[in-house]
């Protein structure tokens, strides 16, 4: 795996993580429903979306499918707890935070393993 391929899945996780949390916002707000889903921001998210699915499209089109799910899943991890924490002010208990790391572990290890 190159380095642009790993930029790659960072901006396309970090594009959709943005986009989970304007939907968050939202969702909370209107609710699940078909007058909340026709507005302005449905779009730009629904938008922001597919720019972050290319992205991943062309990360499973450059790297094994294990090691990309590996990949997303521990960019995943680590963004939810940033965001969480920085910008939701969220915060786990130590051994959620225990979990995590032990879970971003094996991640990197499925990932990067030759």
């Amino acid at each position: 795996m190159n380095y642009w391929t790993l930029i790659v899945a960072i901006a396309s996780q970090l594009v959709f993580s943005v986009s989970d949390v304007m939907a968050r916002a939202n969702m909370r707000h209107g609710g699940f429903t078909t007058e909340n889903l026709l507005t302005p921001w449905f779009l730009i998210y629904f938008t922001i979306r597919i720019f972050a699915t290319l992205g991943q499209l062309y990360v499973f089109a450059s790297v094994d499918l294990g090691k990309t799910a590996a990949l997303f899943g521990a960019i995943s991890i680590i963004l939810a707890n940033v965001v969480g924490l920085l910008y939701l002010k969220e915060s786990l208990t130590t051994p959620a935070y225990i979990g995590v790391t032990l879970a971003l572990l094996a991640f990197c290890m499925l990932a990067f393993a030759k």
